[in-house]
């Protein structure tokens, strides 16, 4: 009897989670947020009514391509800034892209004259390289490098950027982004954290080495290139809401990058 009444008990129960969990799905759908059409991916041009939340921001990411701040502030670069347009940037280069994301694969590929994709872990790639140590690259190999959210996972990141400048050719750009936390001047790492509980309590995943500062730029600057850091303040304001360039809602988790850029860093020859 009394399980039976538990079974009684739990049934509406199970009912009511899963219809809640059935309606999340549906109001988080492409088709559900298809209408009405108030924001647009730059890159795979969806349009919808607002992008889907993630863990760290509310109405950031594409429905369709799942693209970020970051792969989004990229391709604004791209279409609307002359110095790093598609034609000085991506048309006829030779492109080195690490962590590819399908994405921006698909737009740039076949517009290179050469472009590899490489991974220290992953098996889809062309290559699994080790950025901070590539001496199977000969010097100025490539013209374009890009790295979005790669060097927070790399031991030694200071040595990722001295080998991006060697595979470089002159003039060659660097293309990165990085996870920074908000009013944080000087990058904060530890190697004594090694526990992913740890790295994800410091740098806000448990395989993150670091959490960058303000102060990237300048490293960057000092292993021999000129920076220009490309955040949503260079785009007009109708760009940067219908884009969604610049998150919707600050996130008010600590270590959450509220407060994007794109880091286009030419090698100086």
């Amino acid at each position: 009897m009394v399980n039976h009444l538990k079974r009684l008990i739990d049934f509406p129960i199970r009912l009511a989670i899963d219809a809640a969990s059935k309606a999340n799905s549906i109001l988080s759908s492409p088709a559900w947020l298809s209408y009405p059409r108030k924001v647009e991916c730059n890159i795979c041009k969806w349009e919808g009514r607002h992008f889907s939340s993630d863990s760290w921001h509310e109405h950031i990411n594409c429905p369709r391509c799942h693209s970020g701040v970051r792969q989004r502030l990229f391709f604004a670069a791209l279409q609307n800034i002359e110095e790093f347009s598609f034609e000085k940037i991506i048309h006829h280069k030779r492109i080195l892209h690490f962590a590819p994301e399908e994405m921006v694969s698909s737009k740039i590929r076949d517009r290179a004259s050469l472009y590899v994709t490489a991974d220290f872990l992953r098996a889809d790639c062309d290559f699994q390289l080790d950025m901070s140590n590539m001496p199977d690259i000969k010097d100025e190999t490539f013209d374009v490098v890009i790295a979005f959210d790669v060097l927070e996972h790399v031991p030694n990141y200071q040595s990722a950027l001295e080998e991006t400048h060697r595979i470089l050719s002159a003039k060659g750009f660097g293309i990165f982004t990085v996870p920074q936390k908000d009013n944080l001047s000087k990058t904060f790492e530890d190697p004594n954290m090694i526990s992913p509980d740890d790295r994800k309590v410091h740098f806000g995943q448990g395989d993150h080495l670091r959490i960058f500062g303000d102060d990237f730029a300048m490293a960057v600057e000092r292993k021999g290139f000129t920076v220009v850091s490309v955040n949503e303040s260079m785009f007009p304001e109708i760009l940067i809401r219908k884009h969604v360039l610049f998150p919707p809602l600050l996130s008010n988790i600590p270590l959450a990058t509220n407060f994007r850029k794109v880091f286009f860093c030419q090698k100086i020859s």
